[in-house]
């Protein structure tokens, strides 16, 4: 092959998942099932790589349709119609013969985290696996983990593959990662939960992370993950959990919710005139700052909080609610847990960052 070839190649291929990407979401966007299926079974007619339809179309589709959400774009129902459209397009190409391999390497179990509801990034996962010759079980969102682990006892996989999108379902994949290790199976995990570079991967105690499905796939391929720690207990991972905290806020969360609620009306006067339904965002906002409050206070990462306190302000600014709507609730919050340091530290930390924010875009 020529150098002008080999440089040529992966811009053709790149310039043909980018109009392939762009007709997909035109028929997303459209509600256009039967279009948006027809766009990837054509590609692959056409000799499109499987796995590039998967991870260079329908992937970043689904990651264009949260940021729509987000930006206040669409709507709820629209982002989950839009979902199942992907899923649809996804279960068609699976179908096709040019994404059809047999097995020839071990088995892998792919799951979501309990209490994960996005699903769509393992099923990209599992389906490109399966591409590579892995037999593969997926079991889909939210899987409780005491039926996980009776599946791994069932199947004796090579391998578990867990997903989580949501940091409030680090606790919950703590404890999955280390029952699937008591019952000698090495645990791979990927997903925006984890952190950039994976460093919740790390330290609730993985054996290995991924920050896509290329990179697990040939994680998984280069040969067996190492074999989990004999012994291994939860705590060994978090000593700072001692000091209680985390059980504290966690359990507290609808009480605080409703104290905060009810004084929220005398520091945040515009509160009074909710209706019943933005009442009823606020106290979910509410319970939501109070789940990520404990999700940091369990990983020990106040940037867990943050995190979701600056992406929550976005939100609430496209929707046109005054991001400083905020910082009166974090102040209550703190008023109620002032027995607990580093819960204080961090709502200390997030009030900072939100002020810092503010002061930012009204210099701009």
């Amino acid at each position: 092959m020529t150098p002008q070839h080999g440089t040529a190649a992966p811009t053709t291929r790149t310039t043909r998942t980018e109009a392939l990407a762009e007709r997909v979401w035109e028929a997303v966007m459209a509600l256009d099932e039967p279009a948006a299926v027809r766009a990837v079974l054509q590609a692959l007619d056409d000799r499109v790589d499987p796995e590039a339809v998967l991870l260079d179309v329908i992937g970043p589709v689904q990651g264009r349709v949260g940021e729509e959400w987000a930006a206040n774009r669409i709507t709820v129902a629209q982002e989950h119609a839009a979902t199942a459209i992907n899923d649809r397009a996804v279960a068609a190409l699976a179908l096709h013969p040019a994404a059809r391999t047999e097995p020839h390497r071990g088995r892998i179990t792919v799951a979501c985290v309990d209490g994960e509801w996005h699903a769509l990034p393992a099923r990209l996962l599992a389906e490109v696996l399966r591409m590579r010759g892995w037999r593969v079980d997926y079991l889909g969102a939210q899987v409780p983990t005491p039926h996980l682990l009776a599946h791994l006892h069932r199947t004796g996989p090579d391998a578990v593959a867990l997903s989580s999108s949501i940091p409030t379902r680090l606790p919950t994949a703590h404890a999955t990662i280390t029952a699937c290790q008591a019952v000698g199976t090495p645990v791979i995990v990927g997903g925006a939960a984890f952190g950039p570079g994976g460093r919740h991967a790390r330290l609730l105690g993985a054996d290995a992370w991924a920050p896509d499905a290329r990179t697990a796939a040939d994680d998984l391929a280069r040969g067996p993950l190492p074999q989990p720690r004999p012994g291994h207990q939860m705590i060994d991972d978090l000593p700072h959990l001692k000091d209680q905290e985390y059980t504290l806020v966690a359990r507290s969360r609808p009480r605080l919710v409703r104290e905060v609620l009810a004084e929220l009306g005398d520091a945040y006067p515009a509160l009074r005139d909710y209706t019943d339904v933005q009442r009823e965002r606020t106290a979910e906002d509410l319970s939501h700052i109070v789940e990520f409050l404990a999700t940091a206070l369990y990983t020990g990462d106040e940037e867990v909080f943050c995190g979701f306190l600056l992406w929550t302000a976005d939100v609430l600014n496209a929707r046109h609610v005054p991001a400083a709507s905020l910082l009166p609730a974090l102040t209550l919050l703190r008023r109620r847990l002032g027995d607990f340091p580093r819960a204080c530290a961090m709502l200390r930390a997030g009030a900072a960052r939100l002020t810092g924010r503010s002061v930012a875009r009204g210099a701009e």
